[in-house]
Parts: C-alpha cells; sequence; structure tokens
C-alpha cells in the first residue's frame, strides 16, 4: 500500500489506521508476508503535490514476489516539467527518510530510512 501525507481526498491516518489493525488482528510475521504501507510526504491523493510521487510500482511488487519479503525502501522521484529535480526513499510504515547530514538534499542517496 501506499498513500499521499497530503491526500485530501481520503485522510491518510485511515491507511495507517487500517495497516495498524492488519497487524493487530494476523500478527506482525503473518502480515508482514502480504502488506507493507509506504507513506509518501508531499504527495497528494495517488499523485501529485511537493512530494516524490513517481515511483516504480509493479516493480516494488515484483521484487517483493521474487524475493519473498518486502522493499526495505523504494526510490522516488519527483519531476517538474517532465525533468527529474528530487528524489527519496519511500520507507516501510512506520520508518521515515532521514537526512544523512551531508550532500544534496534532493538525492535519495543522502537519506536513510529510521523511526522517527
Amino acid at each position: 500500500m501506499y498513500h499521499g501525507w497530503t491526500d485530501q481526498q481520503v485522510t491518510p491516518l485511515e491507511s495507517t489506521i487500517y495497516y495498524n489493525q492488519v497487524l493487530k488482528t494476523v500478527g506482525k510475521d503473518a502480515a508482514a508476508k502480504g502488506i507493507a504501507l509506504y507513506m509518501v510526504p508531499g504527495m497528494n491523493h495517488c499523485q501529485g503535490g511537493a512530494g516524490t510521487d513517481t515511483f516504480d510500482k509493479m516493480a516494488a511488487i515484483e521484487g517483493w514476489v521474487s524475493s519473498g519479503s518486502a522493499p526495505k525502501q523504494i526510490t522516488a522521484a519527483h519531476r517538474t516539467a517532465g525533468k527529474v529535480d528530487k528524489t527519496r526513499p519511500l520507507c516501510p510504515f512506520p520508518q521515515v527518510a532521514k537526512y544523512n547530514g551531508a550532500g544534496d538534499t534532493n538525492d535519495a542517496a543522502n537519506f536513510a530510512c529510521g523511526l522517527p
């Protein structure tokens, strides 16, 4: 699952509540075999906004199926006038992308997933 933190049509909290209820109902280990949530800072409803809303959803799913585990992160991009101007890692909830303190803040390579 993915959801934009700035979605104005469906509150992003609905996805976090749903995800947490799945974990509570089936257990964290069982849930990890079939569900993960990636929250996208700055993304509107399914796309758009100031966030990194462009990423290869099918490659993430195919990688999960072939490896047997959800992606540790998914690299996403933001485009302006068709040109990539920012990338960020999307992290499995509840993790967030944290800047490592060095390098370009528009480059995903300078971020790592971690707990808030």
